[in-house]
């Protein structure tokens, strides 16, 4: 049997799960595997800084302030 191409959408939607993986540099890679991990630890990562911020929040608002124009700078 004859080996076919993907599709341009298909593509589409693998460079846009590695542009979220740190290590992507915009080239052709078959470390999608990794990549898929890495993007799993990453949203990990998000979701506690999420809760710390959240509790930080509740206990004290002038500390999110601070952290946020710390960040806008």
């Amino acid at each position: 049997m004859t080996r076919i191409e993907r599709g341009y959408i298909a593509r589409r939607r693998g460079t846009k799960i590695s542009l979220f993986a740190s290590s992507f540099r915009g080239s052709h890679s078959r470390l999608t595997q990794t990549i898929t991990q890495q993007r799993i630890r990453a949203l990990k990562k998000l979701l506690l800084n999420h809760k710390i911020l959240a509790q930080i929040a509740i206990s004290n608002r002038n500390y999110l302030y601070m952290i946020s124009n710390e960040i806008r700078k």
